[in-house]
């Protein structure tokens, strides 16, 4: 099974960026976005493309969510859209090839619920999580939120895995390692790479769950996934990595592969990829 993930910063920004062309390529089983910024509602059992695009009360987006939902890379897929109270922000979708047996928005506290960061699919032998964690900021303004945040993504997960295994991807807004971003020294202590924001991370793979790629890749450098806008940090390849597949203990064994897209633009973010037998 492939599997995707990819912080697309803005969905209509990135489909004039060649993020269709990558979409039909890719192939995928499952592919997860972040940061959609788009307000779609969240679709029942019931509703259509067209109903769920109906509530809308901008004409102009309506208009727009409708030509991207209907576009042709997506007729094989079933879509799953998970948008913030506030327009325009945050935001994740899911679209899966399979059907799943359930859909949850959320992980069911109304504090961690507004900015649409979680969309969790249940199939018959695992959960799919799709998850876009809180930045800290650049003044560690959401860094006491964010702690919260991790503690409670942590049991919804390890609650998850109680019933059956777990894959979750995502813009998980950290760089664990130091081996995770170019300039380590120089980072230290800022929004992703706080010592803080590291150990929640330590905290969830000693939970039970693995970091797929340096699963596989325990040494391997350079291997990055986001770059700064500025300075032309991605020509130059000073860049983090803070975009994960993470899979709970139980499935280790059925990782095949896991990928780092990095010539693949249309974002500050490159897509990452899982290849797992599930």
């Amino acid at each position: 099974m492939k599997l995707i993930s990819w912080n697309v910063n803005g969905i209509r920004a990135c489909l004039k960026k060649g993020f269709a062309e990558f979409f039909k390529q890719a192939d995928a089983d499952i592919f997860c976005l972040q940061e959609t910024k788009m307000q779609v509602s969240k679709a029942e059992e019931t509703e259509t493309k067209e109903e769920q695009i109906s509530c809308i009360p901008d004409k102009k987006a309506e208009k727009e969510i409708n030509e991207i939902l209907n576009l042709p890379i997506f007729n094989q897929y079933y879509d799953y859209w998970n948008s913030a109270e506030k327009k325009g922000y945050s935001g994740t979708a899911i679209f899966t090839k399979q059907k799943p047996i359930s859909v949850k928005y959320g992980i069911g506290i109304p504090e961690h619920d507004k900015e649409g960061r979680v969309i969790t699919l249940e199939f018959d032998k695992f959960y799919m999580v799709d998850i876009y964690t809180p930045n800290a900021k650049r003044e560690l303004e959401r860094l006491d939120y964010r702690q919260v945040w991790e503690d409670e993504i942590r049991n919804y997960l390890q609650g998850l895995k109680k019933q059956k295994p777990v894959i979750m991807c995502g813009d998980l807004n950290v760089a664990h390692q130091e081996i995770d971003l170019k300039n380590p020294k120089t980072n230290r202590g800022n929004a992703g790479f706080t010592d803080e924001e590291r150990n929640k991370m330590t905290e969830l793979l000693k939970a039970g769950f693995i970091d797929t790629f340096r699963y596989l890749y325990p040494e391997k450098t350079d291997c990055y996934s986001w770059w700064s806008y500025m300075g032309k940090a991605r020509e130059k390849n000073v860049g983090w990595r803070i975009d994960y597949f993470i899979v709970s203990d139980d499935i280790k064994d059925k990782i095949k592969q896991a990928e780092i897209y990095t010539n693949i633009l249309g974002s500050d973010h490159c897509p990452v990829g899982l290849e797992i037998e599930i």
